[in-house]
C-alpha cells in the first residue's frame, strides 16, 4: 500500500516496525541510521486517545522563532500516531536545544542558519511559516530538504535535513539524562527493556525482561557532580 504527500506516491510503512530495524542495543547513546521517517504520513485516527503536549518552555540555546520551527520539524520525523506519542511528547527538540550548549556546541551555527532557512523555503513555496503549515504541507517541505531541492541551506539541504534526523532520533531514544526521551516514550515504543547494570539468571532465560524504567545516571557508579553537562535540575 502507499500514501501520498502532495502528487507523491510513498510507502507506506508501520512506525513501530520502522524503529524496531533501529537496534535497541544502540538507543542509549549513539546516532542511528534508520529508514526515511519522512515517508509517512502519521495522522491520530479520530477515534484515538489524545495525547497531552508539553508545556511551552524557556529555551537554553535557540531563540524562540527557530524552537518554533524545530518543534515542528521534529513533530513530523516522528509524528503521534496510533502506536503512542512521538518526538514531541518524547522532548526531543528540548534534547537538541540542550545539548547544542554542550556536545553538539559545534553545530549551533549551522541550526541557527538552516531552521532560518526551511521557513525561508516554506515562505516561498507555501505561502506562510513552516510552524503555521498543515501536516502535508510541512512534509512536502520536508521532503524537498531532504532531497537537496531547497535552496539557501548551508552546506545543503540534504546534510541539514540528515543532521537534525539524526539528532530527533537521538532525542527520541537517548537515556533521559540527556533531556528527551521524557516519561521513557522512546523505549516504550520499541519495546527497549531498559539498561541493566548487572543481569541476573533470570534476566538470562528466553523470556522479556521486565522494564527498567530508570536513568543509567541513577545509578550509584554514575554519580555526577552538580554543574557537569546533563545533570538533571
Amino acid at each position: 500500500m502507499t500514501s501520498k504527500v502532495g502528487d507523491r506516491a510513498l510507502p507506506d510503512v508501520s512506525r513501530r516496525t520502522l524503529f524496531k530495524q533501529v537496534g535497541a542495543a544502540t538507543l542509549a547513546s549513539a546516532p542511528l541510521a534508520v529508514p526515511n521517517a519522512m515517508a509517512q504520513e502519521h495522522a491520530l485516527p479520530a477515534n484515538a486517545t489524545a495525547i497531552a503536549r508539553p508545556r511551552l518552555e524557556a529555551r537554553e540555546t535557540l531563540t524562540a522563532a527557530e524552537a518554533e520551527i524545530l518543534e515542528a520539524i521534529v513533530s513530523r520525523l516522528i509524528p503521534s500516531d496510533d502506536n503512542g506519542p512521538g518526538a514531541t511528547e518524547a522532548r526531543a527538540a528540548y534534547y537538541i536545544d540542550r545539548a547544542l550548549m554542550g556536545p553538539l556546541r559545534y553545530s549551533r551555527e549551522a541550526y541557527g542558519a538552516n531552521l532560518l532557512a526551511t521557513d525561508a523555503y516554506a515562505m516561498s513555496t507555501k505561502g506562510t511559516k513552516f510552524a503555521q503549515l498543515g501536516a502535508a504541507d510541512q512534509d512536502a517541505v520536508l521532503i524537498d530538504v531532504e532531497q537537496n531541492v531547497a535552496p539557501g541551506f548551508s552546506p545543503n539541504a540534504a546534510t541539514f535535513f540528515k543532521m537534525v534526523r539524526d539528532h530527533t532520533i537521538q532525542g527520541m531514544f537517548c537515556d533521559p539524562y540527556y533531556g528527551g526521551n521524557t516519561n521513557f516514550i522512546g523505549w516504550d515504543l520499541i519495546d527497549y527493556p531498559g539498561i541493566r547494570m548487572a543481569v541476573g539468571e533470570d534476566d538470562q532465560r528466553l523470556k522479556a525482561p521486565e522494564p527498567v524504567r530508570a536513568s543509567a545516571y541513577d545509578d550509584q557508579m554514575f554519580a555526577m557532580q552538580s554543574g557537569h553537562y546533563g545533570h538533571r535540575p
